[in-house]
């Protein structure tokens, strides 16, 4: 059997701010994301399996996704915690904000490498993460691969 590639796109508004950058982004502002999530495995062969041709359901794939990312970062603010944006997060955090704070700078390029991570640990066995593109404008996106990765 061949290995298919099955894509989901997704999209969500979050705001951030780059602690230390030497351009506007260090101002807290937002982007209108999309994250393209793209999985590879073989289709069900089992005719009496329900999923019967599917690599993996959509709606098995948007629940994973949705719970571990659209969820959880959608209009939030999301700041690099070791900065002192800590202290505005807690600002905003008593003024009722939804905000995060994460490990690391809030930049397409790591929040995808944080995305890979928290989706690979909830696929099926059988399916592999091949690849996400986390677009932060209309000409502007960040991409993991797999295979960049191994």
């Amino acid at each position: 059997m061949s290995n298919i590639r099955i894509t989901k796109q997704f999209s969500f508004e979050t705001g951030h701010a780059l602690y230390g950058y030497d351009g506007k982004c260090k101002n807290v502002h937002g982007h209108s994301y999309r994250l393209d999530v793209t999985v590879i495995g073989e289709p069900i062969t089992d005719n009496t399996n329900v999923k019967f041709g599917m690599v993996i359901d959509f709606t098995d794939l948007k629940k994973i996704v949705k719970e571990e990312i659209v969820d959880v970062f959608d209009h939030a603010t999301v700041f690099n915690k070791n900065t002192p944006h800590v202290e505005l997060a807690k600002e905003l955090q008593q003024r009722d904000h939804n905000v995060l704070l994460v490990d690391y700078q809030p930049t397409s390029e790591m929040m995808v490498i944080d995305f890979a991570e928290k989706i690979q640990k909830r696929l099926p066995n059988n399916i592999k993460l091949h690849s996400l593109k986390l677009q932060e404008t209309a000409t502007s996106y960040a991409q993991w691969f797999a295979s960049d990765n191994d």
